[in-house]
Formats: structure tokens, sequence, C-alpha cells
């Protein structure tokens, strides 16, 4: 149900999942939801073609994504993985869940200061008997392998420290992912965007990107300025 919540809760938040080519270079922007649902979203069936049909030399890809569907991140980091030219992921904001496998299939991956990256066990919707659920259970525990497969290779780090910080919900400040090898880079003189996802359906969201500041006051100088003509007017 989490992940139905993630595509439920962001309907309205403003999304960007374009390619811009220019010359020899690409800049693929995954600012949304991974995964095609009824409610919008980054699909690896639309993505992957378009994907395979550049011919460039460099591709950017810029990330500010609360994640999404396990299996188009997966074909999407694939293909990704399998493109021959040299692809520089740019984490502008946050990458979470199916986000960071991404990022992690670039060449070179950098992260704006302020950014988050998140990883957690693979989450799912299932329907059936006590035997539909434990095949279920079966195939997310071979998913998380898979991805701790893949943040291993990336940091260098023990399979169980990398099951203890996914059990637990991570979410990693810019210079604790570059810390523990998740990333390579914090971008020189880059801020991460303002957050723009609803993160309720994570547990563990920093307030950082979950508390929302009051909004400034708004001073009508005019209505202000007809109330104290008229209080000038009935003044004795």
């Amino acid at each position: 149900m989490k992940l139905m919540q993630l595509y439920l809760s962001n309907q309205a938040a403003p999304r960007q999942a374009r390619i811009v080519q220019a010359g020899r270079e690409a800049t693929v922007y995954i600012y949304d939801i991974i995964g095609e649902s009824w409610a919008g979203g980054v699909s690896a069936r639309e993505f992957v073609p378009q994907l395979a049909a550049l011919d460039v030399d460099t591709i950017h890809l810029r990330i500010n994504s609360p994640g999404g569907d396990v299996f188009d991140g997966r074909a999407i980091a694939n293909a990704l993985t399998q493109h021959p030219a040299h692809v520089v992921a740019h984490i502008d904001g946050h990458a979470a869940s199916a986000a960071t496998y991404v990022a992690l299939a670039a060449d070179e991956v950098e992260i704006a200061d302020g950014g988050f990256f998140m990883i957690h066990n693979a989450w799912t919707v299932a329907l059936g008997n006590a035997n539909d659920f434990e095949a279920t259970a079966g195939i997310l525990r071979k998913v998380d392998a898979s991805i701790v497969a893949d943040y291993q290779r990336k940091t260098g780090k023990s399979p169980e420290t990398i099951t203890e910080w996914m059990d637990a919900e991570t979410w990693f400040t810019a210079q604790e992912a570059v810390d523990h090898g998740f990333v390579d880079r914090i971008a020189p003189g880059q801020k991460a965007a303002k957050n723009q996802w609803n993160l309720a359906a994570y547990t563990n969201a920093p307030a950082a990107l979950t508390e929302q500041p009051e909004p400034e006051p708004v001073i009508d100088r005019v209505a202000l300025e007809r109330r104290l003509s008229l209080l000038e007017v009935i003044a004795p």
C-alpha cells in the first residue's frame, strides 16, 4: 500500500521527464516518480527506447525523484548501463528508493549540497492466499538481494551493513552519501532543489523534506491605505 500511497499523494506535484539533445550531449530529466501507473510516472516502456535512440557521447542524467516501481527502475538502470555514452548522474534534489539504482547505473554520480539519497527494502502490493503471499515475499527477498549487490559494488560496504541500512530506511545527507561511497562527489556550487514531493509514504523522511515553512504574510498595501483613510474620516 505504501507504493500506492506514494503515487496517490503526488498526483498534483510538478513533474518533468524529458530528454534534450544538443550536439553530442543529451540531458535526461527524471523529476518524477519512477514507474507507469494511472497516476503517471516515468515508464521504462517509453523511456528505454528513447534512451537507446540517443546517438551521443555524453548523457547528463538529472534526478529529483521520490522513487517508485522497482522493476521499472531496474529496466531503466540496465538501459543506462548498456548505453555506449558516458553517463553522469546529477542528483539535483534527492534520489530515493528506485531512483538510487537508476543513479548508480551512471559512470559518475554527483549530488547537490543539501540533497538526500535514501535506500530501503522493496515494497509491493499483493493479493491472494497464504501461498501467494509466501511467493511474493520470496520475490521481494530476491529483489532486495539484487539491490544489495548493486550497492555493494558501488560502495564496497559489506552486505550486512547495507542490509541494515535498507531495513532501517536510511536517508543519507549529501556528505554521508559521499562518505559511504554511494556518490562520487558533491556538485560544486550547487544547492539542492526545493523539495516538491509528498513523502508521507516513507517512515523516516527527514524533517527538512517534510516540514513546510510558514507562508510569508501577504500585505495588501492598497487595502491598508483605504482602511486608514476611512479611519481618518470617522476620527473625532
